[in-house]
C-alpha cells in the first residue's frame, strides 16, 4: 500500500522539478533575447543619433554666379602668363558679381555683410580655375561656390526658429521720407504685435523673478552690506516695469529693435525689415533690405525670426539676402562636394574628410606591413619553436602585458623613441603606422597563438609521422589551418587601430592639415591626420557647422571599421574547415 501511494507521488515531485527546470530555462531564454534586443536597440540608437547629426553635412547649398573675368582684373599684365594670372584680383570679380545681384546695397557696412555670405578664400579657387583654363579671361564664367557655414544651416532649418505666415491680403508700400510705410487692408500684422507684446511680458516676468529671488537674499543677510544687491534688485524692477510699458502701450505705434524678434515682410520679390508697427495692426513701417518689383501685392510672407539680431551672429540683411537669392535660384542645394573632396579648412563649408581618410589609410597601411608580418611569426616561434624556459615565460607575460597598456603610453614611446632618437617627421603617415603597429602587436600576437593553439594536435602527429620536419609541419599544415583565425584577430586588431586618438595626439598628428596627403611613398612622409583625430577637431571648433562635419566623419570611420569587420567574418567562413 505504501508502494503504490509513494510512486504517484514520486512522479509527482518528478514532473514538478522538470517544470521548474524548464521554467529556469525559458527565463534563461527570456533573459538573453532582452539583453540582445537591449544590446541592438542601443546600437540602432547610437548609429542612429549619429547619423541624425551627420544629415545636413551631406548636402550643401552653393551660390552661382555669372561672374565677368574682365581681363584688366584678371590679367594686370595682359599677357595670359601663369605669373599674371595669379596676380589678378579675383576677389573683386566676385565682389562685383554680388553687387549685380543687389545694386541698391551701398552703405560700405551693408556691402560687408553682403562679401559674408562667402568666404574669401573662393577666390584662390577661381583663380585656380583660371589658371587651369586661362580661355576663361575675358568671359562671362558660371563660378559655383558654397554658402557661408551660417547662411547654409539657415536655409537648412537648423540654426534659427522662425515662423512664416503667408497673408493673403492687399498690401501697398509707400515712402515716408527715409522710411517706407506698409499699409494692410485688414490689420494682417494684429497677430504678430500680440505675440511681441506676449515675448516682451514674459521677459518682464523673468526679471520680476529675479528680483525676488534678490529681495530674499537681502531680508536674509542680517547685517551684511547689502547695497550692491539693493542697487541690482531696483535696476532690475525698473527693467521689469519699462518692459512692462513697452508691452501695455495702446496708443500710436508700437516699437520694434533690435532686443524682439525680427520681423520681416517679404512681397514682389523683395522684402522689407520692421521698426514699428501701428497698435492697431494695420500699419508698419520700416526699411527696404531689397526693393521689389512692385509696391502693391496681393498676397505677401510675414517672416518673425525668434532670435532677436542683437543676440546672433548673422544679420537680418544676410537672411533676406539668402533667401531672395534661393528664390532667384542663385542659390542651390546639391550634394555637398566638398565634404569627400577637400581636407581640413578654417571654413566649415570647405572643410572635407579627405585628407584625414588618406591620412587614415596609409597609416593603416604602414601598421598592416610592419605588425602583421612580425606579429605572426614572432607568434610561431613563441607557440612553435621556443623553448619552455624562464625566459619565454616572461616574455609571454610582457606580450600579455602589453595588450593592457593604454594606447597612450604608446604615443609617448613613439615621441620619446621615433621622434627625439630617431628623427622622423612628426604629423606623418609613417610615424603613426609605427606607433600603431607596435599597439597592434601584442593583439596580433595572441590571437595567432590562440589560432594556431586550436589546430588539433593530431595534425601535427600525422604530419611529423610521415616524415615531415617541424618547419614543414608548421608552415605546409599548422599555419593554413590557422589562417581564419590569424587573419580575423589581424583585422579585428588593426581596425581597434584605426579608431584610436590618443596615441596619435602625442606624435603630433592633431595638427592643422589644409593639404591632402598623396597615396604613394611621398606622401608617407608628408604632415596628415587620421580620422579619429579630425573628429575631435572638429568637435572642438567654434563654429556650429563643424557638429554635422564630425558625425559625418564618424560615419566613414565606423564605414571603414564595419568593412573591417565584415571582412574578417568572412575571411573566418572562407578558410574555416571543420574536424
Amino acid at each position: 500500500m505504501t508502494e503504490s501511494v509513494s510512486k504517484p507521488a514520486i512522479k509527482a515531485a518528478v514532473e514538478a522539478r522538470l517544470a521548474k527546470r524548464y521554467r529556469s530555462e525559458a527565463r534563461f531564454r527570456s533573459l538573453g533575447l532582452a539583453a540582445i534586443f537591449s544590446a541592438v536597440a542601443i546600437l540602432v540608437i547610437l548609429l542612429g543619433s549619429i547619423g541624425m547629426q551627420s544629415l545636413p553635412a551631406y548636402t550643401a547649398n552653393e551660390i552661382f554666379l555669372e561672374v565677368d573675368l574682365d581681363r584688366d582684373l584678371v590679367d594686370p599684365q595682359g599677357d595670359g602668363s601663369e605669373v599674371s594670372l595669379r596676380e589678378g584680383s579675383y576677389a573683386r570679380v566676385l565682389q562685383n558679381a554680388m553687387r549685380e545681384q543687389f545694386p541698391e546695397v551701398r552703405a560700405r557696412r551693408d556691402l560687408r555683410q553682403l562679401f559674408q555670405l562667402y568666404t574669401a578664400l573662393n577666390a584662390p579657387r577661381l583663380m585656380d580655375e583660371v589658371i587651369e583654363d586661362p580661355s576663361l579671361v575675358g568671359t562671362r564664367y558660371r563660378f559655383r561656390m558654397p554658402l557661408s557655414d551660417d547662411m547654409d544651416l539657415y536655409l537648412k532649418g537648423e540654426l534659427l526658429d522662425q515662423s512664416e505666415t503667408r497673408m493673403n491680403t492687399a498690401l501697398r508700400a509707400a515712402e515716408e521720407g527715409r522710411s517706407i510705410a506698409l499699409v494692410s487692408d485688414d490689420a494682417g500684422f494684429a497677430a504678430m504685435v500680440e505675440n511681441q507684446r506676449a515675448a516682451l511680458r514674459n521677459e518682464a516676468v523673468a526679471l520680476g523673478a529675479s528680483a525676488d529671488e534678490l529681495d530674499l537674499r537681502v531680508q536674509a543677510a542680517g547685517d551684511e552690506d547689502v547695497s550692491a544687491l539693493v542697487d541690482r534688485i531696483a535696476n532690475l524692477r525698473e527693467r521689469q516695469q519699462g518692459l512692462l510699458d513697452w508691452a501695455d502701450a495702446e496708443d500710436g505705434v508700437f516699437r520694434l529693435d533690435d532686443t524682439l524678434p525680427s520681423v520681416i515682410v517679404e512681397m514682389a520679390g523683395g522684402a522689407y525689415k520692421l521698426d514699428g508697427v501701428s497698435v492697431d495692426g494695420t500699419r508698419a513701417t520700416g526699411r527696404a533690405v531689397v526693393q521689389p518689383e512692385s509696391q502693391s501685392a496681393d498676397s505677401w510672407n510675414l517672416l518673425v525670426v525668434d532670435v532677436p539680431e542683437s543676440r546672433r551672429r548673422s544679420s537680418d540683411n544676410q537672411l533676406v539676402w539668402s533667401r531672395v537669392l534661393r528664390d532667384r535660384g542663385v542659390i542651390e542645394e546639391h550634394t555637398n562636394r566638398y565634404l569627400f573632396g577637400n581636407a581640413d579648412s578654417r571654413e566649415p563649408e570647405l572643410a572635407g574628410v579627405r585628407g584625414a581618410l588618406h591620412g587614415s589609410i596609409l597609416t593603416i597601411l604602414i601598421a598592416l606591413i610592419l605588425s602583421v608580418p612580425v606579429g605572426v611569426f614572432a607568434a610561431i616561434y613563441l607557440e612553435e619553436f621556443a623553448p619552455k624556459n624562464p625566459v619565454t615565460d616572461l616574455i609571454e607575460v610582457n606580450i600579455n602585458n602589453l595588450a593592457a597598456v593604454p594606447s597612450i603610453v604608446f604615443g609617448m614611446l613613439g615621441l620619446a623613441v621615433f621622434i627625439n632618437v630617431f628623427g622622423l617627421p612628426r604629423s606623418s603617415p609613417v610615424l603613426g603606422g609605427l606607433v600603431l603597429s607596435l599597439m597592434t602587436l601584442p593583439t596580433i600576437i595572441i590571437a595567432t597563438r590562440a589560432a594556431m593553439k586550436a589546430v588539433p594536435p593530431s595534425i601535427r602527429d600525422a604530419a611529423l609521422g610521415i616524415g615531415a620536419s617541424q618547419t614543414q609541419t608548421v608552415f605546409h599544415h599548422v599555419l593554413p589551418l590557422a589562417a581564419p583565425g590569424i587573419l580575423t584577430g589581424s583585422i579585428i586588431g588593426l581596425s581597434r587601430a584605426l579608431g584610436e586618438t590618443a596615441p596619435l595626439l602625442m606624435i603630433g598628428m592633431v595638427a592643422f592639415i589644409a593639404e591632402t596627403p598623396s597615396l604613394d611613398i611621398e606622401g608617407m612622409t608628408q604632415p596628415a591626420t587620421v580620422l579619429p583625430v579630425q573628429v575631435f577637431l572638429w568637435y572642438d571648433g567654434a563654429e556650429r557647422a563643424f557638429e554635422p562635419r564630425a558625425a559625418a566623419a564618424i560615419m566613414v570611420l565606423l564605414g571603414l571599421m564595419i568593412s573591417f569587420n565584415a571582412l574578417a567574418i568572412y575571411l573566418r567562413h572562407k578558410f574555416e574547415r571543420r574536424w
